[in-house]
């Protein structure tokens, strides 16, 4: 069994010079929003949920990106209400957030 039931990665980068990704789409809003909500539920530390920040995750076109393990399941979302789709459906209760998976072959 792995420490954490599940681990989501937010993707906070920053580029220049106007290129696709993700910081400038509150990212780190939902970021925050998810690890509060993370909490609020129970949910935080070992055997449950650890949300962690992350560099680029190559997924810029799709941006904002969130990626939960150990199912490899991609998310983009809008606002704070997707964050806490994905918090109840999936880190909770095990189901993806289909309307908000981001297709396979959206890249950089």
């Amino acid at each position: 069994m792995s420490y954490y039931k599940h681990h989501i990665f937010f993707c906070l980068n920053q580029r220049d010079g106007g290129q696709a990704c993700c910081a400038p789409h509150a990212a780190h809003a939902a970021f925050d929003h998810c690890k509060q909500q993370v909490k609020a539920a129970g949910l935080a530390g070992p055997g449950g949920v650890r949300v962690n920040k992350a560099g680029c995750l190559d997924r810029c076109a799709g941006a904002p990106v969130a990626v939960v393990y150990p199912e490899g399941t991609w998310y983009t979302f809008v606002d704070t209400t997707d964050i806490d789709e994905i918090v109840e459906s999936h880190l909770k209760n095990g189901q993806p957030v289909q309307r908000l998976v981001l297709p396979a072959e959206v890249g950089r």
